[in-house]
């Protein structure tokens, strides 16, 4: 049976030479084989095994996306432990109830700022051994702290003196332990450990490369956290299997910058991603003077609208949609691709939350279908997703073979099949309510499947709004609506048990100060611009908008502009840049209050 560890000693003999992943250092990307790949993490784990690491041990992990990561992970894998990877910013009693949660017993850390998270809670923490730091420079001094190279020094020595023991670690995995320990993102309460096993991820990636279009050895970009599933199978184990070349964007404020640089055949991106290229466009075109130029742009992106919907499930791609979209990609939409390095793109794919069909149809525009996938933690990723050759924009797809599907009389998705969990981590009474009798993992989302079988998903249960008359509202609809401003960067609907609906709006850090310079403002702060005339006015012709296209019950009465973005720094979105709506109400209470007001 196959392990994690049997995948990469087949894909190291088969492509030894060719590149695994990609670290840019001073300029210039430096590149690991996975011949290399594999010999860095047979070393890695003789270090974890000369540290006393045990079967079943936990490692937490809190680093950005580096070749180190993944190094730090498969020698924790292949020394029979679990790693645990972090979010790298969560708050310090955040970091201290996770590792006391898994019991970790060992930390590899980046650097500075997560050492800086990590200290105050280390003394809470006796489970924890060993911490060990990849900058040199940055690891205090004492027994419980050692850098990486000194975890390499320690692992070549140990697999000098012993590598038949070593050897014998690894193959004493099995496929039905513990790979990888995921914590939920905690919208709804305290994380909970995930655990997914060898056999859960082989079997994710089993079923997304059978569905896969991307060439044989893609190249890829890696920068969601790998504490998100999505890159965890997309970015680590999926490219284990398919020896694909993968390159690390540490900082996704340099995303635009990689992407023109490595220009992937394939890009995952959560919604938000995908509304912030979108906005950044927008800001563009809305910005240039020359009308012949806007409406031959506007042209193009009507011919790659018209050709993509033509392939939509029950559409006709007729001679004349696909020359008129062949004449515009050359002329138009293939250079724009060009810029945003996405011109190589042959699966586009989105997660984590519903993509907004607006933003589905702003890329068709662009002649990018964006493959929307549902999944969760709980189920190691996506379920069920659009193909290439069956697709609704809209819609999440259809479930991948093996997995089964239906929906509860009160519309929730139940989800089983080999990628499921089988519970939390510590915690019976959580597993307990999370399944069905018959076995069926209640995801906590509100679905409806149409004729076709493919799935849309309407929004949390948990998070659905019902009015003081009694109608229930999802938020995510309204928001969605108010999000397709190219101002607007996040937006809280809310009106639980009230009379009507309100809503919380933050401006787009990014787009808003081109917007201001084009209309003639002189300032870039965000803060000033929020209490600006005329920034206050159009928000209010985007709040104006999304009411014509809601029902009377779900319109938005009475809204505010807030002077800061929203971050997962300071706490109202999660790391995968989803709202913690709890914090948000919390932490808002005032406002919210005020606009039920007279």
């Amino acid at each position: 049976m196959s392990t994690i560890c049997t995948e990469l000693a087949g894909t190291a003999g088969r492509h030894g030479g060719r590149p695994a992943y990609s670290d840019r250092v001073d300029g210039a990307w430096r590149t690991r084989t996975w011949s290399q790949l594999r010999d860095d993490a047979l070393v890695a784990a003789a270090g974890f095994a000369a540290l006393g690491l045990a079967s079943g041990d936990v490692v937490a992990l809190m680093m950005p996306n580096r070749s180190e990561h993944v190094l730090a992970d498969l020698g924790a894998v292949h020394a029979g432990g679990v790693p645990t990877t972090v979010y790298a910013t969560l708050a310090a009693d955040q970091i201290g109830f996770i590792a006391a949660d898994c019991r970790a017993r060992l930390a590899v850390l980046d650097g500075r700022d997560q050492l800086d998270r990590w200290l105050p809670v280390l003394d809470r923490l006796p489970d924890l051994r060993r911490v060990i730091v990849v900058d040199a420079a940055a690891c205090p001094p004492g027994d419980r702290f050692l850098t990486w190279d000194a975890l390499l020094d320690l692992g070549r020595a140990h697999l000098a003196a012993d590598a038949a023991g070593v050897e014998a670690r690894w193959r004493a995995v099995a496929p039905s332990d513990t790979l990888t320990l995921l914590y939920t993102s905690g919208t709804t309460g305290e994380p909970k450990g995930v655990p997914i096993t060898h056999a859960m991820a082989l079997a994710e990636t089993a079923m997304v490369d059978a569905v896969s279009i991307l060439p044989e050895h893609n190249a890829a970009i890696s920068y969601l956290p790998f504490a998100h599933v999505a890159d965890r199978v997309l970015s680590y184990y999926l490219p284990i299997r398919r020896a694909a070349h993968v390159h690390f964007c540490p900082d996704p404020a340099q995303l635009t910058a990689v992407l023109r640089d490595v220009r992937p055949h394939g890009f995952f991106g959560v919604p938000r991603v995908w509304e912030k290229i979108m906005a950044g466009i927008q800001a563009v075109l809305a910005g240039e003077p020359d009308e012949g130029r806007r409406r031959a742009v506007e042209a193009a992106l009507d011919a790659g609208r018209a050709y993509v919907t033509a392939q939509e499930h029950g559409n006709v791609l007729t001679p004349g949609i696909e020359a008129a979209f062949t004449r515009a990609d050359a002329a138009v939409l293939s250079p724009m691709r060009g810029l945003l390095g996405l011109d190589r793109v042959v699966q586009a794919s989105s997660a984590a939350a519903p993509l907004p069909v607006e933003v589905a149809r702003f890329f068709a525009g662009l002649g990018l279908k964006i493959f929307d996938a549902y999944g969760m933690t709980e189920t190691t990723g996506a379920v069920t997703a659009n193909l290439d050759d069956h697709f609704k924009l809209g819609t999440v797809g259809r479930p991948f073979p093996g997995v089964e599907l239906r929906l509860d009389d009160d519309g929730e998705i139940l989800v089983r099949g080999a990628t499921v969990t089988p519970g939390y981590l510590g915690r019976p009474d959580a597993t307990a309510d999370a399944f069905t009798p018959d076995g069926f993992l209640r995801t906590g989302d509100i679905g409806a499947l149409d004729a076709d079988g493919f799935l849309r998903v309407v929004d949390r249960k948990k998070e659905i709004i019902i009015t003081a008359g009694g109608e229930n509202v999802a938020p995510s609809l309204v928001e969605n609506l108010l999000k397709e401003h190219p101002l607007v960067g996040q937006a809280l609907a809310f009106g639980d048990r009230r009379p009507h609906l309100v809503a919380l709006i933050t401006l787009d850090g990014e787009v808003a100060p081109v917007w201001a310079a084009a209309h003639g403002i002189d300032t870039t702060d965000t803060a000033a611009l929020a209490e600006h005339p005329l920034v206050l006015e159009e928000i209010g012709h985007a709040v104006d908008d999304a009411n014509t296209r809601l029902a009377r019950v779900q319109q938005v009465k009475r809204w505010r502009l807030l002077p800061a973005e929203w971050t997962a720094e300071s706490e109202e979105l999660t790391p995968t840049l989803k709202l913690r709506r709890r914090v948000v109400h919390a932490k808002y209470a005032d406002a919210l209050a005020s606009l039920y007001t007279p």
